[in-house]
């Protein structure tokens, strides 16, 4: 009877059932389709050199040229010498079409300050028509010891008027204080037909103004939004000009002194910090001069 028992249980007992394919398909592609994309689109993946060499010539997928210069960038970081032998090609691409590409190539050259190939390059990257192209340059321009981008350095601490890529109709998509990054789509530019010219954003930061209103007319070139600077963009201009800023810097750096709005404790340390600094630098080369004069 126990037996009997066990055997009438254990046929109740329904057993484990396998999950429909569909199901198994679906988690092994959850899995799968993420780690593709971090797999294309990371650039800390290390490549090697046959990578590397494909990555860079792929001119046509911006973000694997992007990864490969990445790559080449932290190999001449850790003083690796065969980095040199894409030092052509680099410089062929501080004119590609695509500002994301020249943009990498004017931080890599930063990272090679006896390479006087890459401090006459970036000379010419300082006056590219990309913002973001300007301020690597100028940024890699110190690493160099070299002032020229001064300027650029100083309207990274300043908001940026964007100009209307076209005429026609201004219809608004952001209202201030919106974050934007590279790429966001600000407004669109009707003309009258079905079709509409998209406005989007050069750079980080926030809508801090809008100088058109919504549904009036634009005209390609014209200002039309005033975007406040992004947090690393002025802590990246605020360390350059604690090297190469001079007395007239100053009334742009003070401000950040205080409480900025929507930046963090540490723009007001090294706005204070860059302060210092110049105001020492200045006093020490006025003394020099004051030396050398009463030599004369």
């Amino acid at each position: 009877m126990a037996n009997q028992s066990a055997s009438a249980g254990a046929t109740r007992t329904p057993g484990r059932r396998r999950p429909p394919l569909w199901i198994m398909i679906f988690l092994v592609l959850m899995v799968l389709v993420p780690f593709f994309f971090w797999h294309g689109t990371w650039f800390g993946r290390s490549l090697s050199e046959k990578e590397t060499c494909e990555f860079l010539a792929d001119t046509e997928q911006p973000r694997r040229t992007q990864h490969a210069l990445v790559q080449i960038g932290e190999r001449i970081g850790r003083g690796d010498p065969t980095a040199r032998q894409w030092y052509p090609q680099i410089l062929g691409l501080a004119r590609h079409e695509q500002p994301e590409i020249r943009s990498t190539v004017a931080w890599l050259m930063g990272q090679d300050t006896s390479a006087e190939e890459f401090h006459a390059a970036l000379g010419e990257l300082l006056y590219d028509s990309h913002p973001l192209v300007q301020q690597n340059a100028a940024l890699s321009l110190v690493r160099f010891g070299d002032a020229a981008g001064r300027v650029v350095l100083r309207k990274m601490l300043l908001p940026y008027p964007v100009s209307a890529p076209a005429s026609g109709t201004l219809e608004i998509r952001l209202q201030p204080p919106a974050a934007v990054n590279p790429g966001t789509l600000l407004a669109h530019i009707g003309d009258g037909s079905d079709q509409a010219t998209e406005f989007r954003s050069p750079l980080s930061g926030a809508v801090r103004l809008w100088l058109v209103v919504g549904g009036a007319g634009v005209r390609v070139g014209e200002p039309v939004v005033m975007l406040d600077p992004y947090e690393t963009q002025v802590w990246e201009a605020l360390r350059a000009l604690l090297l190469v800023g001079e007395t007239d810097d100053l009334e742009l750096i003070e401000p950040y002194m205080r409480d900025a709005p929507r930046m963090s404790e540490r723009i007001r340390q090294q706005a204070t910090l860059s302060t210092e600094a110049i105001r020492q630098r200045v006093a020490a080369q006025e003394e020099v001069a004051a030396e050398e004069g009463v030599g004369q």
